[in-house]
This record gives structure tokens, C-alpha cells and sequence, in this order.
């Protein structure tokens, strides 16, 4: 499945180059986009229109692409690309766990970015369709409850949890596969594909989030198990069904 050919990408970067030079590169591959340069102009844009995804510099002056992107995970579900010049493996997880989709260090070749921008884009436009007649449209489990086609999340409580686009693979996976020991290579082909180079610890940090969503202590979780040298368990009986 191709991804949307028409996607419209906003770049937050304050290097004018760097706006330029990529806003130039991904018009001329079909794909519209915008660029601004700092979290006010980014603000500002996303209320005034819709974008597929966000590339984001981790270091914008002021107040930091980090803290935009805190922000932009409980208002604005575009996925997020991070443009950093950081390498360490530190601050790319912590990017990970604010909900950034993926990421890409600068200097960075534009051909890359734009596969990095396209695997986004496909899997979002996989999780965004009805999913496959082979499986089912509501999950239960432990009272909360998954609407797969509505991609929505409701807890014991009858609240509303928002799910990164990455969160709602790995928990489908999970769904799809109760009481097995899954390991880390295995999920990573299932949510993000072995065509995203992506660190080791990206199923983790994944997990981790996904048990501060589910887990009442997730310090001690009962739901998503870690099991030694083998991967994660998802112990909870799931029942689905293909409507309420």
C-alpha cells in the first residue's frame, strides 16, 4: 500500500537551509510542505491546518522541539520525525518516549529522510484503514476496550487513552497474540518493519509507555511481562468480536 502521494509535511527547523533545502527536495518528490522555524510559527500553523507529519528540530532556539513535542502528543496526532544533531542513544530515547515516531541525525542524507518520511507515512495509512476481515474491530481485555477501525482506546473507567501511532501497532500486536512470548525482533517487524533502522531499545521504550497507559503500577506491571531473554508476554484473556 502506498502511502498518501499528496501528504502534507510541516518542517519546524531554525536553519533556513536546512528549511529550505528539504521543503524544496520533498516538493520536487510530489509532497507538499511547509516550513517554519521556531515552536510559536509551528503552533500556529497546526491550528490553522492539517498536517500528515511533523518533521521536528530537536534544538530549536527557545523553547526546545522536546517541549513542542510533549505538547504535541496530547493535542495533535500527526506522527513526528526528529531532526537531531544529538547522536547519543540518551537522547534519542527520550525523544521515543515523548512519542516521536522516529528519528534521523543531521548531517542527513535527503534520500533517507524521504524513506524515513514514507515508512511513517504507510504505516499510519495502514493503521488509519479498516483493518483486515481476518481480524476483528473490538478488542476487550481487563474492561478496557479497543475500537481497531476507530483507533480508539477506552479505559475501565470509560475514559479515552490517546495511543501514539506506534503505541496502537504494538498493542494490536499484543491483542493478536496473547499468552506468547514475543521478542523484540519479532515486534519490530509487526509495528515499524525491518526497512526503519531503528535502535534496539525502540520496542522498550514502547512497552514502557504502553504500561504507564494500562498498568496500575507500571513499575510492576501485570498485563505486558517481561520475560528474561525471551521478550514480552501479554497475559490478559482478550476477547474480540467484529462489533459491540
Amino acid at each position: 500500500m502506498n502511502p498518501n502521494p499528496t501528504a502534507h509535511i510541516a518542517i519546524v527547523d531554525d536553519d533556513p537551509a536546512i528549511r529550505d533545502g528539504v521543503s524544496r527536495y520533498l516538493s520536487e518528490q510530489g509532497l507538499r510542505a511547509t516550513s517554519v522555524a521556531d515552536s510559536r510559527e509551528a503552533r500556529n500553523l497546526l491550528r490553522r491546518t492539517k498536517v500528515d507529519l511533523i518533521l521536528l528540530d530537536v534544538m530549536l532556539p527557545g523553547e526546545t522541539g522536546l517541549a513542542l513535542l510533549r505538547e504535541l502528543r496530547t493535542v495533535n496526532a500527526a506522527p513526528v520525525i526528529l531532526l537531531t544533531a544529538v547522536s547519543g542513544e540518551v537522547d534519542r530515547v527520550v525523544g521515543l518516549e515523548l512519542g516521536a515516531e522516529d528519528y534521523i541525525c543531521k548531517p542527513f542524507s535527503l534520500r533517507e529522510l524521504l524513506a524515513r518520511i514514507r515508512i511513517v507515512l504507510r504505516r499510519q495509512t495502514i493503521t488509519n484503514d479498516e483493518p483486515p476481515s481476518s481480524r476483528a474491530s473490538i478488542y476487550r481485555f481487563e474492561q478496557w476496550r479497543l475500537d481497531a477501525r476507530g483507533r480508539s482506546l477506552t479505559s475501565p473507567t470509560g475514559g479515552y487513552v490517546d495511543l501514539t501511532t506506534g503505541e496502537f501497532d504494538l498493542l494490536l500486536v499484543f491483542l493478536d497474540h496473547p499468552n506468547q512470548v514475543l521478542n523484540r525482533d519479532y515486534l519490530l517487524d509487526l509495528t515499524r518493519g525491518r526497512s526503519s533502522p531503528m535502535i534496539d531499545r525502540t520496542i522498550d521504550v514502547q512497552i514502557m509507555r504502553l504500561r504507564r497507559k494500562l498498568e496500575g503500577d507500571p513499575q510492576s506491571p501485570r498485563m505486558i511481562k517481561t520475560v528474561r531473554n525471551g521478550g514480552y508476554l501479554f497475559t490478559p484473556v482478550v476477547e474480540r468480536s467484529d462489533a459491540d
